[in-house]
């Protein structure tokens, strides 16, 4: 009950008093006396990524560009790669800082996705095998959409502290859910019979995952790591409150002191990261038929040199016998 306040049966919210403060001042309280325990995973995710931002860095942009217009050539096709090409050029044309920002803005996401997919692809699969689990994690999944993602600073940055880790938490934290619920749904919607005739024909449990159930789910797990990929970068500007560098900083302190021109700049650059990443995994994700029934080795850089390869390639003729 609160202090020196009468109950009142019409105004009963008002006497009522829970201690939910004092509890959450409790929770400061040990994460404060025990952040040398989470010390181990800072120290990895902080490596992991100082070695990532240090090959995006070290790479130089032309040949960067490079990597990410035949990466978006084989996946999505030679449009979709000369537009990444050209929107990227933009975003380096547009301040002499916007590639290093934007390098390290792809490192810290290109960290928190990967993390996401080692947690998330086990959880999904477990999720479309079993009921009961899908069921027990459904309610954590909402939870963890709905709450904005300002909420998971105050904990994240009382346990780890400000920084690029911290960021990374936060960002696997918000983004984490639509992959497992879209490899959760790859995976029960893959047609029963289909997972029969291969049991019928002998096949191990482990032959029904590898060989048909993931290739059937994997455009709806690719769609599920499209949105996770959105998500992280919907995070980065609110991820620059706790020191987290890139772009996102950019524009909050551009914010700060009422600059449109680097607002403009920040915002344009994670708008282009946004399309190139989204081009490229919309094209992971095609399926056969929208590749026209080809392997993806047939098309793109790869195929014109297994092509090239075939054509300098003598055929063997064999002497027939006289």
């Amino acid at each position: 009950m609160a202090q020196n306040e009468p109950f009142n049966v019409l105004r009963p919210f008002d006497s009522i008093d829970f201690g939910i403060a004092d509890w959450a001042d409790g929770i400061k309280t040990w994460a404060t006396e025990n952040r040398d325990v989470v010390q181990p995973v800072k120290w990895f995710v902080n490596d992991l990524i100082v070695g990532v931002e240090a090959i995006m860095h070290a790479i130089p942009p032309v040949f960067m560009l490079g990597i990410i217009f035949l990466l978006a050539w084989q996946s999505a096709g030679a449009r979709v790669a000369a537009f990444v090409s050209i929107c990227l050029i933009l975003l380096g044309l547009s301040d002499p800082n916007a590639w290093g920002l934007a390098m390290t803005t792809l490192a810290v996401v290109a960290t928190s996705v990967v993390v996401c997919i080692i947690f998330g692809l086990p959880l999904g699969l477990l999720a479309g095998k079993s009921d009961r689990f899908e069921f027990a994690i459904r309610p954590v999944l909402d939870t963890m959409q709905t709450i904005p993602a300002f909420v998971y600073l105050v904990p994240v940055v009382m346990l780890i502290g400000i920084g690029n880790v911290s960021g990374v938490i936060v960002t696997v934290v918000f983004a984490l859910p639509p992959i497992i619920r879209l490899t959760s749904l790859g995976i029960r919607q893959v047609n029963a019979s289909v997972v029969e005739a291969a049991r019928a024909f002998g096949s191990s449990p482990r032959q029904i995952l590898f060989k048909v159930e993931l290739p059937l789910a994997t455009p709806s797990i690719m769609a599920g790591l499209n949105q996770t990929i959105m998500m992280a970068l919907s995070v980065v500007v609110i991820a620059s409150l706790i020191a987290v560098k890139g772009l996102g900083n950019e524009v909050l302190r551009a914010m700060g002191r009422l600059d449109a021109g680097k607002a403009i700049v920040g915002g344009f650059g994670i708008v282009v990261l946004a399309i190139v990443l989204d081009r490229i995994t919309q094209g992971l994700g095609r399926s056969g038929r929208e590749r026209g029934h080809r392997h993806w080795w047939e098309g793109g850089p790869v195929g014109v040199v297994i092509r090239l390869i075939n054509k300098k390639t003598p055929k063997s003729t064999s002497n027939l016998p006289q």
